[in-house]
């Protein structure tokens, strides 16, 4: 609703303006241009606009809008951080103000639309900010007609929920913009060339998923002062040699593939800041140049596989402020030096091999607030009382090495630290450090792996109870009920303990909660049945080997809420029907039901999860035929998938399962399941990623522990079941499947020859069934294959040549008496055939009906050769005679011909 006022002596308009929730007051001063103050108050309407709701004055005189002095046309619209919230589109009041010249719009949320194509609307921007602000699609062409622009940031335009990039630019766009915006002195986006931005200051393009070769003449732009191109795995290329001219102030350069020279970037006399994390360093040793950068605050060479000693030459930069090279491979003791670096603020060594005990002199870096020191090979006695004198310390890492940390169990007349992650996992701690009962924004408490023995006291809750996010209390000897942490708790560990007891109900009140491991511990009864609906949206369900029974909890919230990513119940006792609302969890992709008393149907409905990589359902009672699943129900990201041991029964639907699945494709790098669970712990502006869950899997008759889960393992195991009928030729489109169990089935016809396309076989085990034929020759060039079984079947002729099959003895092939060759002692003869029952009748070469007893031996005695080769023929048919006897000629000439010595 809207209406007008005006007041003569004043030459003034007062508009009372009402938007969804609130009123505005405008009131309109001569000098505002009506069109453009309609056009903002339109603009305005249209967003929930948390800022201010009321306005007095013309409209230069609002907030974040500037006018031209002379004209009072708007020039500038800063609206950053202003809670607007819908769409906007090419129709939007906003680009009626022509006149713009500064448009900022940074942090808000437009819901995922398409930044409109009428931005060409402000030919005189010299300034545009849509950073951080949910716009999603292609990058218009039409901001290439913006030829004044000056600076241009589309950064951080990303999915709320996964975190996903949102913009996209086509390479054609990106040519368009290099070429036309010349005048560029900061861009922040995807370019593919920088060739004509000579004036470019600071050049930002993180993490925008750019590939090929960066031009190397982007690093000797002669102004150019700050360069950040990380998080670009795909980005190739080489940085040429520098020099001390260069004006480079900050150098990001982590997470790509360009070729960097640590030597030459320690000429650069004017860098302050080198951020190069997993970079493609040319040296296997960190240069003695490295100290040269005496002006360098911030030094990150973390995960680059350097060696050797941390130089000593590093000593020289003191002005350092963050010294981060953990992920390395660096050896012998921590430098005392380091204590002499007082502006240090954070120091990082986690995941080296250091060794020795930890210096005395970190007491000294009074400015220290990270400290990690994480899974190295740190050894001997170290105090705590030491770190009790660094009042700053927010961060304390030392788990993962063979130190015994000494705490006095009473700590008097000292100011401690109050931190926010404290990681003392394996310290060789032997109780539940009393200091805890006075740290009150503990975010993160790491005591795994420790000899913590006893029940867990009721105040470690009281610590930090509104703060405290995740606590590892795993590999102790921790007995008792299950505690129950603080409501906020988000991630909670507590496994390979002695815990004993049911899982009190009260579990359900941890509304926050999204890890949860209760696994290898002696806990019984039945399960919550609210484990399956947490309102926020539990993530990781772990409760393996324990002695629960009753059914799995039967509700999971809806497809639109439930972020359950994995489930593992193995080894337990529960019974009944798998809940079909688990169809709900849309995220999940690991499944582990493994020996459980589970008695079932195939699931054909978890087909339709999308993401779902692990299924494992081994040693149970699941039962009868598989169907062929619908249109809907294919696997299409299935890795792992074990029926075995259970009652599955006629022809496994192996090509309907696996049509258009993720293991057609050949995976050739080590990928691991980064989107299975994060676990976030926040540093302030940094967030650590803990690795993901681990798991056992049997694979090659082992059942190995992975503390990663390889995306790249793939493998169906259907054992130990009664799966009848042929294995489909489709077996042989599954290019990335590394193991393949078959064993103790049903399943006649012979072994598909499409197997042999299975370069990246490890195990392929077909024993225990009724197959026959001969075993293929393409098998004989899986290069591999480190087990394979075949015994126990009806399989004949010659064991195939080459690198792999004869590598196996003899039980890979035993129970087969028509092979021969290879490992087997019938190196070249023919084995016995099968003998018939006594009461067998064979037709004679007149067709009549007889029994044949007789021994009829073949003998040759070779001169000179002193070969001999004996085969005996007994209760054979004529007809039968007659063919062995032409193979047994034909061999003997091979032999003859070869001049090789048989037995």
């Amino acid at each position: 609703m809207e209406f007008e006022l005006e007041i003569t002596d004043l030459q003034v308009k007062i508009l009372f303006y009402w938007t969804r929730s609130r009123c505005v007051l405008i009131i309109l001063d001569p000098s505002c241009h009506d069109d453009e103050s309609s056009a903002l108050l339109q603009f305005m309407q249209s967003f929930m606009y948390a800022s201010a709701s009321f306005y007095n004055g013309n409209c230069c005189s609002w907030d974040g809008v500037d006018c031209d002095e002379e004209t009072g046309h708007v020039i500038g619209l800063d609206l950053s951080s202003s809670g607007l919230y819908g769409s906007i589109n090419s129709n939007s009041s906003l680009f009626r103000l022509v006149h713009l010249q500064r448009l900022n719009l940074a942090n808000n949320d437009f819901n995922y639309s398409q930044i409109p194509s009428s931005i060409r609307n402000f030919p005189r921007l010299t300034y545009l900010n849509l950073s951080a602000s949910s716009f999603s699609g292609r990058v218009p062409s039409e901001v290439s007609h913006l030829s004044k622009l000056l600076s241009l940031d589309l950064s951080l335009n990303l999915d709320r929920f996964s975190g996903e990039k949102l913009l996209k630019l086509h390479p054609s766009n990106m040519r368009s913009l290099v070429q036309n915006l010349t005048s560029l002195e900061k861009l922040d986006l995807m370019p593919n060339s920088m060739a004509n931005l000579s004036f470019l200051i600071f050049l930002a393009l993180e993490n925008c998923e750019l590939f090929g070769e960066f031009p190397a003449r982007t690093f000797k732009l002669q102004n150019l002062r700050h360069l950040n191109v990380e998080h670009n795995q795909g980005l190739t290329g080489y940085m040429p040699e520098l020099n001390r001219s260069s004006l480079l102030m900050s150098l990001r350069l982590g997470y790509t593939r360009i070729f960097v020279n640590l030597r030459s970037i320690a000429k650069l006399d004017l860098l302050q800041e080198l951020d190069a994390p997993a970079c493609n360093f040319s040296e296997g040793l960190v240069p003695v140049s490295l100290g040269n950068l005496r002006q360098v605050t911030y030094l990150d060479i973390s995960a680059n596989q350097f060696g050797g000693p941390i130089p000593d030459s590093l000593a020289n930069l003191t002005q350092l402020t963050h010294l981060l090279l953990q992920e390395n491979q660096f050896t012998g003791p921590i430098p005392p030096w380091l204590g002499n670096l007082t502006r240090l603020t954070h120091l990082n060594f986690d995941r080296n091999k250091l060794n020795s005990s930890i210096p005395k002199s970190l007491s000294n870096l009074m400015n220290l607030q990270r400290l990690h020191l994480y899974e190295n090979r740190l050894s001997g006695t170290v105090e705590f009382h030491m770190f009790l004198k660094l009042h700053n310390l927010k961060e304390l890492l030392l788990g993962y090495n063979n130190l015994y940390l000494l705490i006095e169990s009473r700590t008097m007349n000292v100011t401690i630290p109050q931190f926010r992650s404290l990681g003392l996992g394996s310290c060789n701690l032997r109780g539940f450090p009393d200091f805890l009962r006075y740290q009150e924004n503990l975010q993160w408490l790491g005591l795994h792996g420790n000899k913590i023995r006893g029940q867990v006291p009721k105040w470690i809750w009281n610590a930090s109870t509104e703060t405290l996010k995740y606590i590892d209390m795993s590999s102790n000897m921790l007995f008792g009920e299950l505690p129950i942490p603080s409501p906020n708790v988000e991630y909670y560990q507590i496994s390979n303990n002695l815990l004993t007891g049911q899982v009190s109900p009260l579990i359900c009140s941890l509304r926050q909660l999204q890890f949860l491991d209760l696994s290898n511990n002696r806990l019984s009864g039945t399960l919550p049945q609210c484990l399956g609906n947490f309102s926020n949206g539990l993530q990781v369900l772990n409760l393996g080997n324990n002695s629960f029974h009753g059914i799995l909890p039967q509700t999971y919230t809806m497809a639109s809420r439930s972020n359950l990513r994995m489930i593992d119940v193995s080894h337990n006792q529960l019974q009944g029907q798998l809940p079909r609302s688990l169809a709900n969890c849309v995220m999940l992709e690991f499944m582990v039901l493994s020996r459980n008393k589970f008695n079932d149907v195939f699931p054909l409905w978890l087909g339709t999860l999308p993401r779902l990589k692990i299924l494992a359902m081994d040693h149970n009672e699941f039962y009868d035929v598989i169907g062929k699943p619908q249109k809907n129900h294919h696997f299409l990201e299935l890795h792992f998938l074990d029926l075995s041991y259970n009652n599955f029964t006629g022809e496994f639907p192996l090509e309907y399962i696996f049509s258009g699945n993720g293991m057609r494709i050949s995976l050739n790098q080590p990928k691991y399941m980064k989107a299975v669970i994060f676990v976030y712990i926040y540093y302030g502006s940094i967030t650590s990623i803990i690795d993901p869950y681990s798991s056992t899997i049997t694979n090659k008759g082992v059942e190995r522990y992975f503390p990663k889960i390889r995306e790249d393992f793939t493998a169906i195991h259907l054992s130990s079941n009664k799966f009848e009928g042929r294995i489909p030729e489709f077996i042989g489109n599954l290019k990335g499947l590394r193991s393949l169990n078959m064993s103790n089935n049903i399943l006649t016809g012979s072994i598909p020859l499409s197997l042999g396309s299975l370069t990246q076989l490890e195990s392929l085990d077909l024993s225990h069934n009724h197959l026959s034929g001969e075993i293929p020759q393409q098998l004989g060039q899986l290069t591999f294959l480190g087990k394979f079984n075949v015994s126990h079947n009806n399989l004949t002729g010659p064991i195939p040549q080459g690198r792999q099959l004869t590598t196996f003895d003899s039980t890979s092939y035993e129970g087969n008496p028509g092979l021969c060759g290879g490992p087997l002692q019938n190196k070249y003869g023919v084995a016995k055939t099968p003998q018939q029952p006594p009461s067998s009748v064979e037709q004679n070469d007149s067709g009549s009906a007889g029994a044949f007893e007789f021994d009829w031996k073949f003998v040759l005695a070779g001169l000179g050769s002193g070969l001999v080769v004996g085969v005996v023929l007994a209760d054979v048919a004529i007809t039968r005679r007659k063919e062995l006897f032409v193979k047994i000629v034909g061999m003997i000439r091979l032999m003859i011909t070869k001049g090789e010595s048989w037995e």
